[in-house]
C-alpha cells in the first residue's frame, strides 16, 4: 500500500507540473501576440499570469520537497523528482520572460507604430513549439523528443542573432527608431531566453529517462 500512495503522489506531482506548463505556454503566447497586436489587454493577463505560475511553483516545489524528505525514493523515482524540481524552476523563469515582453509591449505603446526588419511571428511560434514539445516529451518520458528540443535551440539562437544584428544596422539607417529597434532587441533577446529554458527542460526529461546529464554537449554550437 505505501508504494501504491507514492506512485499516486508521483502522478500528481506531474499532473501539477503539466497544469504549470500550460500556464507558462499562454503566457509565451500571450505575450507575443501582445507586442505584435499592441494589445494593452493582454499585457495585464500575462502579468496576472505571471502571479499564478509564481504560486504554482511554490506550491510545487513544497510537495517535491516534501516527497524527497519522507519517502527517500531511489533511482528513477528520484530523479524525477529532482527533474521535477529543476523544471519547475525553468517554467517560472518562462513566465519571467514573457513578462518582460509585456512590459517592452506596453512600453512601446506611446511610440509611432512602426514595421521592424525581424519575423517576430516565426521566433514566437519556434519557441512556443519547443516548450510544447519539452512538455510532451515529459508526458510521454520521450528521450528522443527532447533530444529534438535541444537541437531546435540553435534556430532560435540563429533568428536572435539575425534579429540584433538586422535591428543594429535600422538604428544606424533610421535612429529616429532607435526606441521601437531597442525594444525589439529585448523581445527577441526574451524569446531566445525562453528557448533556453525550454532546452533546460529537454535536458531534465533526458536526465529522468536515461540517468545522463547531457548539459554541455552541445556547448560547440555558437551564442
Amino acid at each position: 500500500m505505501p508504494r501504491i500512495h507514492f506512485q499516486q503522489q508521483l502522478a500528481e506531482l506531474k499532473d501539477k507540473i503539466l497544469a504549470m506548463a500550460a500556464l507558462s505556454q499562454q503566457a509565451v503566447e500571450s505575450a507575443v501576440y501582445a507586442y505584435l497586436t499592441r494589445d494593452q489587454g493582454l499585457c495585464q493577463y500575462v502579468r496576472q499570469n505571471e502571479t499564478a505560475i509564481n504560486t504554482a511553483q511554490r506550491e510545487l516545489d513544497e510537495m517535491a520537497y516534501e516527497l524527497l524528505s519522507r519517502e527517500q525514493p531511489m533511482a528513477i523515482d528520484l530523479r524525477f523528482i529532482l527533474a521535477v524540481i529543476k523544471i519547475n524552476g525553468d517554467l517560472e523563469r518562462i513566465g519571467d520572460q514573457s513578462l518582460a515582453v509585456a512590459r517592452r509591449t506596453r512600453d512601446g505603446l506611446v511610440l509611432e507604430p512602426i514595421e521592424l526588419p525581424v519575423d517576430f511571428t516565426a521566433m514566437g511560434e519556434c519557441t512556443s513549439r519547443m516548450i510544447r514539445s519539452a512538455i510532451q516529451s515529459l508526458l510521454d518520458g520521450d528521450a528522443r523528443l527532447a533530444d529534438s528540443v535541444r537541437e531546435m535551440d540553435d534556430e532560435v539562437d540563429r533568428m536572435n542573432r539575425r534579429a540584433h544584428s538586422d535591428l543594429l544596422s535600422m538604428i544606424q539607417a533610421e535612429p529616429q527608431h532607435t526606441q521601437q529597434a531597442m525594444n525589439g532587441i529585448f523581445v527577441s533577446r526574451s524569446l531566445e531566453r525562453i528557448a533556453d529554458h525550454a532546452s533546460n527542460i529537454a535536458t531534465d526529461v533526458i536526465f529522468w529517462i536515461r540517468g545522463a546529464d547531457v548539459r554541455h554537449q552541445l556547448s560547440m554550437s555558437v551564442d
